[in-house]
């Protein structure tokens, strides 16, 4: 098998992986607060206390997935284009 051919088998087995999670678990964690829904701080004495919470993912610890975001984003475009 020529290299490049392999390249390109990875690249769709890589592709086609990220689909099928962004299929079945379109919500990820968020990557600000590690899907906590909020930030650890340190008091005084370094016990680890509740912070504020996250902004980005509104305190829920989850976010969209980029691939799920495109394409909710494509579908919407697509639907509005044929009515």
């Amino acid at each position: 098998m020529s290299l490049p051919l392999l390249a390109f088998a990875c690249l769709m087995l890589v592709t086609l992986g990220y689909t099928v999670k962004c299929w079945l678990s379109p919500f990820g964690d968020c990557r600000k607060c590690s899907g906590m829904g909020h930030a650890l701080k340190a008091d005084r004495k370094g016990r680890l206390k509740r912070g504020k919470d996250c902004r980005r993912c509104h305190a829920t610890g989850k976010r969209i997935r980029v691939g799920r975001w495109i394409y909710n984003r494509a579908a919407r475009t697509y639907r509005a284009g044929t009515r």
